[in-house]
């Protein structure tokens, strides 16, 4: 009796390769959602909120994608992930007890490297594609050129706000400025 369904490969090396795509998917997802509601009110907004909607469809293409190859998720990674994305938000960013300018500037940046990360996963499953795998080839092509559209609007976005974010700086008389953790440089300590 022959079998026409396509042959899956879930082994171990492709398992953990798709669940770190899916933890750091779950990360993205946080964050662009953080982003587009702190932006909500500015000219960036919809582009932004546009943004979330798509990189959660992604993930939503991900899980699908690692069901089609009989890829098991992993919660205790995702769980890890999570508690990990709590600790990265302690970054030092020079303000000690109110939210900077700079980290808009570095959470754009980080959600452009995620776009990045996102469509080195989307290229590696369309090779894999071409051996037979039953990965739908036409969605990967689809989930690339995505991908790429996502990488422009962020990088645009990060553009237009370091702009914003270093001209102020370099204008903004020292008395105004707020205080900054002893010993830091500009940009280089305090919370998020």
């Amino acid at each position: 009796m022959h079998d026409d369904k396509p042959q899956t490969l879930s082994g171990p090396l492709l398992t953990l390769y798709l669940n770190d795509h899916l933890t750091g998917s779950a990360a993205g997802v946080r964050l662009i959602h953080r982003i587009a509601d702190r932006q909500s009110r500015t000219g960036s907004g919809p582009a932004l909120a546009a943004l979330a909607r798509q990189i959660e469809e992604d993930q939503r293409s991900l899980r699908r994608i690692m069901r089609d190859l009989d890829v098991p998720a992993k919660p205790l990674r995702e769980i890890m992930g999570r508690v990990g994305e709590k600790v990265g938000r302690l970054k030092l960013n020079g303000r000690l007890f109110s939210r900077s300018p700079l980290s808009d500037v570095l959470e754009l940046e980080a959600m452009l490297l995620g776009v990045e990360g996102k469509a080195a996963c989307w290229r590696a499953l369309r090779e894999l594609a071409e051996t037979g795998s039953g990965v739908d080839t036409a969605e990967l092509d689809r989930l690339l050129t995505r991908a790429g559209e996502q990488s422009r609007t962020l990088d645009d976005l990060r553009r237009r706000r370091s702009a914003e974010v270093f001209e102020a700086d370099a204008t903004e008389p020292a008395a105004e400025r707020p205080r900054r953790v002893s010993g830091s440089r500009p940009g280089t300590a305090g919370a998020s």
